[in-house]
């Protein structure tokens, strides 16, 4: 196992187009890092160059502390799995597991102990004598994992492996990962854009847009604390919310206004102007709206705490239901628990904000 420390690194290609743009990057011994982000954004780059498959035009990678950045791949000490397979067909599974070590001329009852021990861990004993084309999809990928597990090395490096699977097996496969991660505490990095892979394997988030590195941290402050708005609309599902608006700050009290829409903000400290609010589908509740006899369905929040909306549509998950709705400042969505509980499109409801989970962003983006 090792730590991974990376200073400055950056990689522009002959052609001039800018790869990664000064990357810094610390991960623990037996860390788990994901790295998020949209197609195109440089994480695959960033893996290849951690595994010596690039060489970076500035920059170090560290392992436990020594500079690797200019050793060959097979001087590194990693593993990799990428998202084609790349099995031998011609192999049965035990003879692709244990290609690696035969190439690096390991004792022959030293692969066959480790090629057993990985195929237990992947439950892949039964299938040791079949080839490729004679297994599922799911367990062809297993193979692959098996074949970096039985490597044993200092860091796995993972490039979206799971991609090419239906949703069942890549949710299985994500929890056959996380336990794997607990039994060898070797430390990972995990390349996606998938979310809910990042967020469920990952005990640190790096979140890249636009080959630059915009947060790392844990997938609890990536979601609930996002840096600025690139982070914030990147993750989460369904995307949050975001009203145009301003800020105004009068005596003690700080509020956000936009068109119909009010959220008294208590406790922030945040300068008058405009802004941007960010509000998670989870920190709305709904509430029956007042007839117009009450006087307040149609008055927007002016006079009061509620925000009023009507229903455009209803989602429902299964486990959780989505209310799609709109008013004067725009669409906004909410998550609520109780189907039974929905109401129904084209009715009139009261939108409670939570200000507690209320984010606020610059003009520049950035998280106030």
């Amino acid at each position: 196992m090792a730590s991974l420390t990376i200073a400055g690194l950056s990689l522009v290609y002959p052609n001039g187009t800018r790869a990664l743009d000064s990357i810094e990057l610390a991960l623990a011994d037996g860390g788990f890092l994901a790295i998020l982000g949209p197609s195109g954004c440089g994480k695959s780059s960033l893996l290849r160059l951690i595994a010596g498959l690039e060489t970076p035009t500035a920059g170090t990678i560290a392992m436990n502390g020594r500079d690797v950045t200019s050793l060959e791949p097979k001087e590194r000490d990693v593993a990799m799995v990428f998202q084609g397979l790349a099995l031998y067909p011609h192999m049965t599974v035990e003879e692709n597991m244990a290609f690696g070590l035969l190439a690096r001329r390991t004792p022959r009852p030293e692969i066959a102990e480790r090629v057993r021990e990985a195929a237990g861990m992947l439950g892949l004993e039964r299938h040791l004598a079949k080839r490729p084309r004679e297994l599922s999809g799911g367990e062809r990928q297993r193979v692959a994992l098996g074949r970096a597990l039985v490597r044993r090395p200092q860091i796995y490096l993972f490039d979206e492996p799971l991609s090419s699977l239906d949703a069942q097996l890549r949710q299985e496969l994500r929890e056959e990962l996380a336990r794997l991660h607990r039994l060898t505490r070797t430390t990972s990095i995990y390349v996606t854009h998938d979310q809910k892979e990042a967020l469920s394997l990952g005990d640190q988030v790096a979140v890249m847009s636009a080959g630059s590195l915009r947060q790392v941290a844990s997938p609890e402050i990536v979601y609930r604390q996002p840096h600025d708005l690139f982070v914030a609309r990147f993750v989460g599902e369904p995307a949050i919310n975001l009203i145009e608006g301003e800020i105004t700050v009068e005596g003690s009290g700080t509020t956000f206004r936009a068109p119909g829409f009010r959220v008294p903000l208590n406790g922030a400290r945040a300068r008058s102007g405009p802004a941007t609010l960010g509000l998670r589908a989870e920190a709305i509740a709904l509430a029956p709206a007042p007839g117009r006899d009450g006087g307040r369905a149609d008055s927007g929040s002016e006079g009061g705490e509620n925000v009023f909306a009507t229903v455009d549509r209803v989602e429902h998950l299964g486990g959780e239901t989505l209310v799609h709705l709109r008013g004067a400042w725009g669409a906004l969505v909410a998550r609520i628990h109780d189907a039974a509980s929905a109401p129904s499109p084209g009715s009139r409801v009261a939108v409670r904000p939570d200000p507690t989970r209320a984010l606020l962003f610059g003009p520049d983006g950035a998280r106030l």
